[in-house]
């Protein structure tokens, strides 16, 4: 193993606090308060509220069930044109059939009334059917191009965003726009092809009185207009409160976060701020509901008055004798077919506005940019063949708002099979490096190779199969101990997950459960303690049985003989694989081939435990 950077021996020098950034989650602070000194902060909420969203990309999501939809549009066309013989029926029944008292004549029209209303009721059933099968594939695509395009984000992006709030986009705004996007599409061709067929068999009927029922269209259009737009500024409120609450819940009922509230007294507090945002949500929901209810309701009253216009203006001395009573029943029944559609429109209108803000929140997720993605033209690799020899050229890399690189100017050199340690204070960037080895982030600068392979050229899949990480913050699903670890290789045997966990030195312990392999781990495996829990993720990474093996500060929060087990099992797991240690207690990296020491971002001294010892420099200080 080669070390290919500046050394600095000597006393041990004193130390300034560390504003570097370790962690993405010290990098959000600093963000934050880079952000506080002069700039605005703009949420999430509020870009998507400003962005206007196109109603044709919107439709492009209907695109593959063009041929469903053009189905359910000629169902809709029919089912109109058919029902809008009944009110001709109607009249030829009050003018003619019964003077007449022709029974023959009756019976004809009462059945054909009877049967265009079975048509019709056939017509939206099949309908409703496809239309809602089509809007809930549209539904289901949304949401899982939302949940594969967030799995491609990088680590940046979940540290800068509240868990709640990804949550709440993906259930409650998908969730809110599934009336809108199941039954719009219908919906508009429906009432607008009844309104059309409509239109025209009441100008068929007598055009004098069609101009006195559409007079009310204009006032009608600019009103839900009005409404519309009142409505999509509340909804956003309603989103970005609901995500409130999803990140209320999510902090508050999470295994860790119960047991916080129970140690620091915050319970009634964490009730508060739940009550306050769920009281919040009534209003909102108040006034979601009542607005422009009055402007709604004003037209409801013009819609009801025409009717009685029309009676007016047929009996008036002008136009006396100018229609039959058949033909005065058929056209007011043919308006109110009219009415029923023309309101139905308007509605849709608000209800399409108020989901753009739904609709900008979904695409603003679903254009953010992929930082860490597969190579256009990746490198054709078998992970089992891969040595393992792990390479740093000149690596920088500085968090997004940070002011200092995390690290600056790297160049390590690991051998297949040898074993480093990085070791340094807390906020030196170990843990930087780490990330950068699996790839959570790119560097600003250099290189990171593996078998002389860049690994930015590797898909994300090849390098999870040959780099394996385990970190001192294990992470165990809610789930049974069989089903954590084939987590990591969902086609192993139960052989050869014994064998792991017998390797892990935790198969005797899994073993005497009453459940065995089938006991459940809880909550983040609260069912298991800390070092119980790391040899878990020890087994777990074994099945997977990566070439190279990052260990992250995992013994750090140990005690000393649950440290020793969980060391002799980090032996095993390290056999014949390059290992990358990070530890504060030097006592477990004093056997690695090569250690080296960081600070402040930069590889300060390289050797071996020895070697360092003798120069008294950096190390020598950490090991007193």
């Amino acid at each position: 193993m080669n070390f290919l950077g500046p050394a600095r021996p000597g006393a041990c020098p004193p130390t300034e606090s560390s504003n570097l950034l370790e962690s993405p989650h010290t990098n959000r602070d600093v963000s934050s308060r880079s952000r506080g000194r002069g700039t605005k902060t703009v949420t999430a909420a509020e870009k998507a509220q400003a962005r206007e969203v196109s109603l044709r990309r919107i439709g492009r999501l209907f695109t593959p069930y063009r041929w469903q939809m053009a189905i359910v549009t000629a169902l809709i066309v029919a089912s109109s044109v058919v029902s809008v013989a009944s009110p001709f029926l109607l009249r030829a029944v009050i003018d003619t059939a019964l003077p007449d008292r022709n029974m023959r004549l009756l019976v004809l029209l009462v059945a054909g009334m009877i049967a265009i209303a079975a048509v019709t009721s056939a017509f939206g059933v099949i309908q409703t059917w496809i239309a809602t099968l089509v809007g809930q594939q549209v539904m289901h695509g949304l949401r899982t191009s939302v949940f594969a395009h967030l799995q491609r984000q990088s680590i940046a992006f979940f540290t800068r965003t509240r868990t709640g709030e990804v949550q709440s986009r993906i259930t409650n705004d998908i969730g809110g726009m599934e009336s809108v996007v199941t039954s719009t599409a219908t919906s508009i061709a429906s009432n607008l092809t009844t309104a059309v067929a409509t239109a025209v068999a009441m100008v068929a009927l007598s055009w004098r009185l069609s101009l006195i029922s559409l007079v009310v269209m204009p006032p009608a259009i600019y009103l839900s207009r009005k409404v519309a737009r009142m409505r999509r500024a509340i909804t956003t409120e309603q989103q970005r409160e609901l995500a409130n609450l999803n990140v209320t819940i999510e902090e508050g009922l999470s295994i860790n976060a119960v047991q916080l509230a129970k140690t620091m007294g915050t319970g009634p507090a964490l009730v508060q701020r739940f009550t306050a945002s769920s009281a919040r949500l009534i209003d909102l929901e108040l006034r979601s509901q009542l607005a422009g209810r009055w402007r709604m309701a004003s037209m409801s009253i013009i819609f009801a008055a025409v009717p009685a216009i029309i009676y007016l203006a047929a009996g008036l001395p002008v136009t006396a004798g100018v229609m039959t009573i058949g033909t005065l029943v058929a056209f007011t029944t043919l308006q109110n077919s009219l009415f029923r559609p023309i309101t139905g429109l308007l509605s849709t209108g608000v209800s399409v506005i108020s989901s753009l803000a739904l609709f900008a929140r979904i695409f603003e997720y679903l254009d953010l940019p992929v930082d860490v993605d597969d190579p256009a033209h990746p490198v054709e690799i078998d992970p089992a063949q891969i040595a393992g020899h792990v390479r740093f050229t000149g690596v920088s890399f500085t968090y997004p708002g940070a002011d200092r690189p995390a690290v600056a100017g790297v160049d390590l050199d690991v051998p297949a099979g040898a074993t480093l340690a990085l070791v340094g204070e807390t906020g030196s960037g170990k843990t930087t490096l780490a990330a950068l080895i699996a790839r959570l982030y790119d560097p600003t600068s250099g290189s990171v190779r593996v078998d002389g392979i860049d690994i930015r050229d590797m898909r994300l899949t090849d390098l999870a199969a040959v780099v394996g990480v385990v970190s001192q913050e294990t992470y165990l699903l809610h789930t049974t101990v069989r089903e954590n670890l084939r987590y990591a290789k969902p086609k192993a045997t139960d052989t050869e997950i014994e064998d792991a966990a017998r390797a892990a030195q935790i198969h005797d312990l899994i073993a005497g459960l009453p459940d065995g392999y089938d006991t459940m781990v809880g909550s983040r495996g609260h069912r298991f303690s800390g070092g119980e829990k790391q040899r878990i993720a020890i087994a777990r990474t074994l099945l997977r049985d990566p070439r190279v093996l990052v260990l992250d500060e995992a013994t750090s929060a140990l005690d000393t003989e649950t440290e020793r087990a969980v060391q002799k099992a980090f032996d095993t797991l390290a056999r014949g694989r390059t290992t990358i240690t990070i530890a504060h207690r030097l006592s477990t990296v004093r056997n690695a081939d090569q250690i080296a020491v960081v600070d402040h971002g930069r590889i300060v001294e390289a050797g071996t435990h020895t070697s360092l010892i003798a120069d008294n420099g950096r190390y020598a200080c950490l090991a007193a």
